[in-house]
């Protein structure tokens, strides 16, 4: 029987965690992480499995998922971002946390999130994500650069702190202040194998902008592992998805003002890489010419994503001002 009371006011809030899925090629992983969050030492409220716009998994789901889990259809845009927002307006839960369908959770990450919001003053909670690399770790692989696939790097505080916004692999929100700031924008974010992003930035600079005094807390104890296929630990996905994210951080500064959503990229390009190059330089590291030349080519395209964004971005609205069609922005 599914645990979804809801219990106002308590000082230990209901959570309901929300996995999103989209494709039948990861039945195993989605059935992971289910059975990670069924093994939690302290137990979620509610388990909700949302179907992005897949009709064979949703079918797959419902008949082979333990009954404790709701199985949701998204009726929202395709992608990742309408997923968790019909999974946050299902939730019963005063808090809502989000697994990767290819994430598999701590027993005690329930606890470790849980655990922050004691403190009225935080909105949301987010948590570390390892890095299971199926084929190994690349030698060349700078960890700086581990948000390349999803997971926490090098450079994140290592101890409970304030941050900024969380990896969307493993994060939490109190309900009340998703739904306020409106959810996730369904024009950001990732679309099947599409490597965008910004959809977890943006909502976090959503939220803080509306209530200044709240708190977006990192506790590093409450993990998670992350799959990374071999297919994600090559040059070429390394390349594209940064490459990606220069896209993603050119349209959430457009939304959000650059001072904001640079702020953290601009503290990591002035402490994490400079470190990461003066590593990588000293004599007798392993991989130092291969990992040197991935620190390059990481920053390199980066930043020639996010200047073509802001180009295209500036004349998609020259466009528009002229009263032309602008376009799909890059």
């Amino acid at each position: 029987m599914t645990r979804t009371r809801e219990i106002v006011g308590s000082s230990s809030p209901t959570f309901s965690v929300v996995v999103c899925a989209y494709t039948l090629d990861r039945w195993d992983d989605v059935r992971a992480a289910v059975a990670s969050l069924r093994r939690q030492s302290r137990p979620v409220d509610e388990i909700l499995l949302v179907v992005d716009h897949c009709p064979e998994l949703y079918e797959r789901a419902a008949a082979g998922l333990p009954g404790e889990v709701r199985v949701l259809a998204s009726h929202e845009r395709r992608g990742l971002s309408g997923a968790r927002n019909t999974g946050v307006a299902a939730a019963r839960g005063e808090v809502v946390a989000f697994l990767d369908d290819d994430a598999t959770a701590d027993p005690d990450w329930h606890a470790r999130l849980a655990a922050g919001y004691g403190d009225p003053a935080v909105a949301g909670v987010g948590g570390l994500v390892r890095p299971w690399w199926t084929t190994g770790r690349p030698a060349w692989f700078p960890p700086e650069f581990d948000w390349v696939v999803g997971c926490s790097y090098r450079g994140l505080p290592e101890h409970p702190a304030p941050v900024r916004n969380f990896i969307g692999a493993n994060m939490s929100f109190r309900r009340a202040e998703v739904l306020s700031a409106g959810g996730f924008r369904t024009d950001l974010g990732r679309v099947g194998r599409t490597p965008l992003g910004g959809e977890e930035t943006e909502l976090c600079l959503r939220i803080a902008a509306r209530s200044p005094g709240a708190v977006l807390l990192y506790e590093p104890g409450a993990a998670v592992r992350h799959r990374v296929p071999g297919a994600r630990a090559q040059h070429t996905y390394f390349r594209a998805r940064c490459y990606a994210e220069g896209l993603s951080k050119a349209r959430v500064a457009s939304l959000r003002g650059s001072r904001a959503a640079l702020a953290s990229e601009r503290a990591y390009l002035r402490s994490a890489v400079p470190r990461a190059f003066a590593r990588t330089l000293r004599p007798g590291t392993d991989g130092g010419p291969r990992v040197l030349a991935a620190l390059c080519t990481g920053v390199g395209a980066t930043v020639a994503g996010y200047v073509v964004g802001r180009a295209g971005l500036l004349a998609g609205a020259v466009r528009r001002a002229r009263g032309e069609p602008a376009g799909d922005a890059p």
